[in-house]
This record gives structure tokens, sequence and C-alpha cells, in this order.
């Protein structure tokens, strides 16, 4: 669950969204607060509603992490439940999907300057000579929506591609897909990612987008060219073992398709969709492994707590039907991999602790974990050999 985070992190005073530090950030105990006050109706109303969730653990783990007692998430849990903490020196997607796969970051990631230029001169002008273009826009820190309405039209007039960044450690590229030509803005970030990975900048995130100004919107087509996790991870583990593993939404892109068999993409209601056929077919010693990105990319970005809480109650009602399928030797384990609290100053993810919980395997605390200890027991769980530093609690 992409940044549904739980507060409490003991580092988060050394991570800053907009020079305010992480110290307090909560997504899950903010939502649910605000919720409660009323201030969350937007599509919805009333107090958060994630009875599934709940059942299995969910306001427990909150109450373990940061000690909030959020309204509404009051049950007595039939799951295994726990709280995560991360050791990377990194709250952004590969960091905590490489750690809960079993691999915390060995490096510390580059991160450009919220300069304006935010770029060296020489990456600059390596973009412009691959994508033959005399210069390129934006240049700076800024979310993807505002960075249309400012550069869209002059994208459209020069033909130059508009590159961004973030308090990630992210190099960004949007294209228009069709004045700049979707195969065109790929073939760019493909090539242009190499030089961005000898940096340790984690992604080139290829953010193609479509209409006329003021009218602006990004399609479906993202793709992400990750740094390849130096050292093998848990999907490389279940292969090993000889499991099949399938990424639903962009995991194939996190992990460089590292340990990949099949792909499943789309938007979250077709990754619910994709969920519900693998837990029917997928077979014995497989490992599904998912990312719903919509609460962060959608909703805690742009500090929309009404959306992020519709999101929120949609995903538990998805869950509600897929937990009755399980055959009696399946588990499914919920997680996320840093905060993205939409209460928050800025619009950066934020430093948190994670739920931890399993369907499957009975009810019980789990206590602290690391996020390691995730990727060591969906490995246990399946017979495979665990080369992390992660321990199963399972």
């Amino acid at each position: 669950m992409d940044s549904v985070g739980i507060g409490g992190a003991p580092d988060a005073g050394a991570f800053f969204n907009d020079g305010t530090p992480d110290t307090g950030a909560n997504t899950l105990g903010h939502i649910a607060q605000a919720c409660a006050r009323g201030e969350a109706d937007e599509g919805r109303s009333g107090p958060l509603r994630l009875p599934v969730m709940d059942r299995l653990g969910l306001g427990a783990a909150l109450r373990l992490a940061s000690g909030i007692e959020a309204p509404g998430l009051g049950a007595a849990p039939e799951g295994l439940w726990g709280a995560a903490s991360e050791v990377s020196k990194g709250k952004d997607t590969p960091s905590g999907h490489w750690e809960l796969a079993g691999l915390p970051v060995p490096w510390d990631w580059h991160y450009f300057p919220d300069t304006q230029p935010a770029f060296p001169q020489t990456l600059t002008d390596r973009v412009c000579e691959l994508a033959g273009t005399e210069g390129t826009l934006a240049n700076c820190h800024g979310s993807g929506t505002v960075m249309l309405e400012r550069f869209g039209a002059e994208h459209l007039r020069t033909g130059w591609p508009i590159c961004y960044t973030s308090a990630d450690s992210v190099f960004q590229i949007a294209a228009h897909e069709e004045s700049f030509g979707l195969d065109r803005l790929l073939e760019l970030c493909a090539r242009i990612a190499p030089t961005l990975h000898e940096m340790k900048v984690g992604r080139v995130i290829a953010r193609p987008f479509v209409g006329e100004p003021g009218a602006f919107r990004r399609t479906g087509n993202r793709h992400d060219y990750a740094i390849r996790p130096p050292e093998p991870v848990l999907t490389n583990w279940v292969q090993d073992a000889g499991g099949r593993v399938h990424a639903v939404g962009k995991i194939g892109d996190i992990f460089s398709m590292e340990g990949i068999d099949e792909v499943h993409k789309g938007d979250d209601a077709t990754l619910m969709e994709h969920m519900g056929r693998l837990v029917d077919t997928a077979g014995d010693g497989s490992l599904t492994f998912a990312n719903f990105v919509e609460f962060d990319s959608l909703y805690g970005h742009r500090r929309d707590v009404a959306g992020y809480a519709r999101a929120l109650e949609w995903f538990d009602a998805g869950l509600g039907a897929l937990l009755p399928r399980l055959r009696d030797d399946d588990i499914l384990v919920l997680t996320a991999d840093h905060g993205n609290d939409p209460t928050w100053a800025g619009t950066d993810h934020t430093r948190e602790r994670v739920p931890v919980l399993v369907a499957g395997r009975g009810a019980g605390a789990l206590g602290q974990l690391a996020f390691a200890d995730v990727g060591a027991s969906v490995a246990a769980h399946l017979g495979a050999r665990s080369t992390g530093p992660g321990r199963s609690f399972l």
C-alpha cells in the first residue's frame, strides 16, 4: 500500500518537508482524525471505515507504532500484526521496496539541490544531445501536475523535454505523447538512465502526458528506470526455489525486472482485478508482489485527505473480496514502503513506520519489526533461502 505509513519512525527528525522535520507525521492516524472531525467528507462522509484491515490488526499496529488511538480503528486483531521501521537512509520508493525485499540500500542516494537550475550543466547537455533538442525546460524541483501547468504549453511550442526532480532521488522527464512521441520519450529515459545511475540517482521516470494548454493530463504509460539491486532480493530467492514471481503495478520497474517472471500493470482498479485473478490462478510456491500506487501519487503528494480516505476505503472493500479466496496454505501480507501524510507540510514523502498485517497464519502480535523481516518471512513461507539481514516472524 504505497505510502500508508503509521507514524512513529524513530529517526523522523532527520527527514524534512519544506524545512519542517517529519517528527509527528502520521499518514493513517491523521487521515482517521480528519475524517472523525468531518474534514474529509468530499466523496465520502464520517469516520474512516476500514473494517477488513482493522480486523487484521491495522488499528493495533497504528497504536504500537505511534501511540495514536484512531477513531474507527479499534477492532480486536484476528491476524498477525506489527509495525516495521526502515534503516535505509531514504524515504523513497526504491529504498522502501528493496528493504522490504530483504536488501537495505547499501549507499547514500544522490539528491539534486532545491535550486534553479537543479541539474549540473553536463547532465542537461547530455539530455539535449540524446533528445536532439537545443535545451530543456523546468530544471527544478516540482510536482508533476504543476510542471505541466507551468511548462506544458512551452513544451508544445519548442519540443524541449520538461526535466524536474523532487525530494526523492529521481530525475523525471515529461513529454507530450503525440507531439514529442511516447517511444521517443521512453528511449530518451532509457539512454540517460545509466548516467543518472552512476551518480546514484535511484530512478529516471518517464512522465508522458496528453491534452492541450489548460487541460493537460498524465497518462498511464509512465515507466521507471531504476538502479538494479546490487545483491539478490526476495524475488530472486523465490525464483531460485523454483517459484514464479508476478509483479503487479510498478514492482517490475522498481526492481529493474530482477527476479520477475510476469508483469501486470494498470491503474489501481485494474491492479485489484489482477490480484483477484492471481489469487485464483498463481501456482504453488509463487509470489505475487503488488504495489498500489494511487494512495501516494494521486492523494498523498497532492495533500488530498478526502481522496486518500476514499482510496483506503475502496482498497479495504477490495481486500474483503480477496481474503475469502485464499487457500489454506496461502498468506497475504499488507505493508507499505514509507509515509505520505496528506496533512503535513510540503508535498513529499514522510518518514514513518509502516504496518505489517498477515492473513492466513492465525492471530497474534508481532511487535516492532525491521522492514527486511518482511522479505525473510515471505521467503520462509515459500521455502526459499533468504540471504538478507531480516529474520522470519512466521
